[in-house]
This record gives C-alpha cells, sequence and structure tokens, in this order.
C-alpha cells in the first residue's frame, strides 16, 4: 500500500480505483470532532478487513448548489479540506462532483452505481444524520437495510457533544461569527485556518510600523471582524503573529480584508501562499481619532497576542499533502 493521499473523482479510470476500499461518507466541511468520529470508525474497519480507507464527498458543497445565490460561509474550501483529510490517516478521497446528474440520482441508484459497481467497497461508515439521494431520501437506516444483505459493513456514528454542546459545521460557524475561537478549536480538534495569496495593499501597516501580509478572503467568509492572535504556516515554517480582519474603519471602511502582521519576521511576502490558523479573539475592529492612537493600540494588541500565543497549546492543523 502507498502512503500518498490519492484523490479519486468522476474522470478517474474505475481500472485506476482500489477495489476493497471502507469509506467514510460525507460533506466534510471542516473535517471537525463528528467528521473524525466516522472518519476513526472507517479506519477501524478499514484495519479490520486489511484494505484502504478513503473519504467519499461532495464538491460543490450540496448546499451551494440547491442555493447557488445564497452565501456560504464553508469552514474549509476543497483544498483545505483535503489536506484536512490527508492529516486523518486516509489513504485518499473520492470526490464526486455534485451537479443535477448527482442530484437527481435516487439514493438505491447511488448505493448500487456510485458505491458498489464503481467503487466496490467492502464497508462504509456515515454520521447518524447524513442523507444522500434525490429529495435525500437516502439515510444511515437505508444503509444498514440494504448493505449487509450485500456483504457490506456499515458502521454509523452517533452524534457528538462536547460539554453537552452537539458539535456541529454549524455550530462552529455561529461560533467563529461570534468571535469564539477557544470553542471552534475544541469542536474542529484544533485551530481554524484559512489559506491565501498575499496581496499588495495601501501599504499603511508599513507607514505605522506593522507591515502586514494581505489576504483577500471569501466575500461568504462569517468570521466576526476584529483582532485575532494567530499562527501562520508557510510551508514547513511556522510563525507568530496579530491579524485584523475587517474593513479598516480608521482608514476606509473598504471590502474586509485579512491583515496579518508577523512577529520577529523580515521578507517579502508578496504572492505567497499562506496558512493562517486562528488561535485567540483578543478584540472587536474600532475606528480611532488619528493615527497616534492607533498605533498605541496595535502595540497592545501585539503583546495581547504574543501572551495568548505563549498560553495556548502549540498546535497548527494537521495538514497532510494531497497527491
Amino acid at each position: 500500500m502507498t502512503s500518498a493521499f490519492t484523490v479519486i473523482r468522476d474522470t478517474t479510470p474505475i481500472s485506476d480505483i482500489p477495489r476493497g476500499c471502507v469509506v467514510a461518507m460525507g460533506n466534510f466541511d471542516g473535517v471537525h470532532l463528528g467528521h473524525r468520529t466516522v472518519i476513526g470508525a472507517a479506519l477501524r474497519m478499514a484495519e479490520l478487513h486489511k484494505t484502504r480507507a478513503l473519504a467519499v464527498t461532495f464538491e460543490p458543497h450540496p448546499r451551494l448548489f440547491f442555493s447557488p445565490n445564497t452565501p456560504q460561509f464553508r469552514l474549509s474550501d476543497e483544498p483545505a479540506k483535503l489536506r484536512l483529510l490527508a492529516g486523518t490517516g486516509l489513504a485518499g478521497a473520492v470526490v464526486m462532483t455534485f451537479d443535477k446528474g448527482r442530484a437527481g440520482t435516487t439514493a438505491h441508484d447511488f448505493i448500487h452505481h456510485d458505491l458498489i459497481e464503481r467503487l466496490g467497497i467492502s464497508g462504509i461508515a456515515v454520521g447518524y444524520d447524513f442523507h444522500f439521494g434525490k429529495g435525500r431520501t437516502g439515510s444511515p437506516s437505508l444503509l444498514a437495510t440494504e448493505m449487509p444483505r450485500l456483504g457490506i459493513e456499515v458502521d454509523i456514528q452517533p452524534h457528538v457533544d462536547i460539554d453537552e454542546r452537539p458539535v456541529s459545521s454549524t455550530a462552529i460557524r455561529m461560533a467563529l461569527a461570534e468571535g469564539q475561537i477557544v470553542e471552534a478549536t475544541e469542536m474542529l480538534q484544533g485551530p481554524w485556518f484559512i489559506t491565501g495569496e498575499v496581496i499588495h495593499g495601501q501599504k499603511l501597516g508599513r507607514d505605522l510600523g506593522y507591515p502586514t501580509a494581505n489576504i483577500r478572503l471569501p466575500a461568504s467568509c462569517g468570521l466576526r471582524h476584529g483582532i485575532y492572535a494567530v499562527r501562520v504556516g508557510r510551508g514547513n515554517e511556522r510563525f507568530d503573529g496579530v491579524a485584523s480582519f475587517g474593513r479598516r474603519p480608521t482608514f476606509d471602511n473598504g471590502a474586509p480584508l485579512l491583515e496579518v502582521f508577523l512577529f520577529d519576521f523580515k521578507g517579502d511576502l508578496y504572492g505567497q501562499t499562506l496558512d493562517v490558523a486562528f488561535i485567540a479573539y483578543i478584540r472587536d475592529e474600532l475606528k480611532f481619532d488619528g493615527i497616534d492612537a492607533l498605533i498605541v493600540q496595535m502595540n497592545d494588541d501585539s503583546a495581547k497576542a504574543r501572551a495568548a500565543l505563549a498560553a495556548a497549546p502549540d498546535v497548527f492543523p494537521r495538514l497532510g499533502k494531497v497527491r
């Protein structure tokens, strides 16, 4: 068996798809604790079957397909999701295109054509609330009824709570929207992160003594505007920093922008891709009467960010390499 994380798509020839794998099936937005229990069940089943475990997931997210004009705050876009899945120990992922054809596929056809004929699975793990197929008629109970008759093992994982609070992608989105970074981190089993290319800005931070790496996030990003303690990844390098996400009310009140100041770093980051992990929320975005007051506040923000990072576990999202 190879250790490389392989992505299988609808265009992958069936001859290139390993037969007899166990799959964990879901949308996996964020790859949070609930998702990881499903993945863990698939990994254990695969070990017993002496085979590989794969994720089966869908792109675009079905919610975006059905409501294309409604902004969807995704916790992890497709590349981020695949990197998170690659860090769980899975051998690969099957990314199924969610289009009109797949939306119209009945649950029974999906089971027999996609899972059995095309993938040739030997086992499947899902969460208790996962539905699939036309009209969402496919359910864990349908899998539990259909699959064993065909010699395919089924594992249905119950809901997961933290301190009696249900873990879900929706709950994590709400936590991020309220700046509740610690709560989001608990549910994600690691810090929430974004990946983006550093773009040129107005160079305002440089003039203030705080040169920033600016990253434009999707318009649908629901992260609360404010100041954050962050850890930043560039390849295998890690840096601590403080970041502002918002509209810069002191200057232009423009489109939301993520501005990251890396501590103890000198260099040019323009055009480079960074992973920014959010460790702690420091304060709301504020408008200041003058530059001097803003600089005083930025000094205070930096000190608080350093303290928060020193107190936080030295963790970064566990990301794997995707082939």
